[in-house]
């Protein structure tokens, strides 16, 4: 079961996710299903907080919560990041599941579930960095991290740059902004 020979065709996928009950979120990550659990109040109000900061430093941009995306090689994984920055109106007309082109920034806030590491540090930024997608901003819960990943090339991010809450970030074109973190400190477990 790899992204080349998966379990399931991708439109047994799709329409799978499609009926998937609200209390999870289904993903097809490396040629195998994911399920990721529904978020808590404090991860919700995480990406609303970055939301916040992204219309207030970016305002032609939009930080679209759980868009969902085609990502890693040839197309054949689907990723709902917590948030993806994009232009406004950048997915109308578009189906469930967009391609990735377009998108200027992916942002994962880690849950506490046992897989977090494999799928979110590993498969997901592996995923958007093959899909060329420029920053990968990773908001570690678990760590009270920082990470931004950038400059995608051969399906990995040559850049690596993590900081602690509380320490300002900048995040590189083309988001182009310096991200204080001060307030993540009220979400550390």
């Amino acid at each position: 079961m790899t992204a080349d020979c998966p379990v399931l065709l991708i439109e047994e996928f799709e329409e799978l996710a499609h009926a998937a009950p609200e209390t999870a979120r289904l993903e097809f990550i490396n040629g195998r299903i994911e399920v990721k659990p529904v978020p808590d109040g404090d991860h919700f109000e995480i990406v609303r907080w970055l939301q916040k900061l992204c219309l207030q430093h970016v305002p032609d941009l939009w930080l679209y919560p759980e868009r969902r995306l085609k990502v890693e090689k040839y197309r054949k994984g689907r990723a709902i990041p917590d948030g993806v920055l994009a232009p406004d109106e950048h997915f109308s007309g578009h189906s469930e599941w967009s391609e990735p082109s377009g998108v200027l920034m992916v942002v994962e806030v880690t849950t506490r579930d046992a897989d977090t590491n494999r799928r979110v540090r590993v498969e997901k930024r592996d995923g958007y960095a093959a899909a060329d997608i420029p920053v990968y901003l990773l908001i570690d819960r678990e760590n009270c991290t920082v990470t931004v990943h950038c400059e995608p090339k051969d399906g990995s991010y040559r850049s690596l740059t993590t900081r602690p809450y509380g320490t300002p970030v900048e995040l590189p074109a083309p988001v182009g902004f310096t991200l204080e973190t001060e307030k993540l400190k009220k979400f550390a477990p």
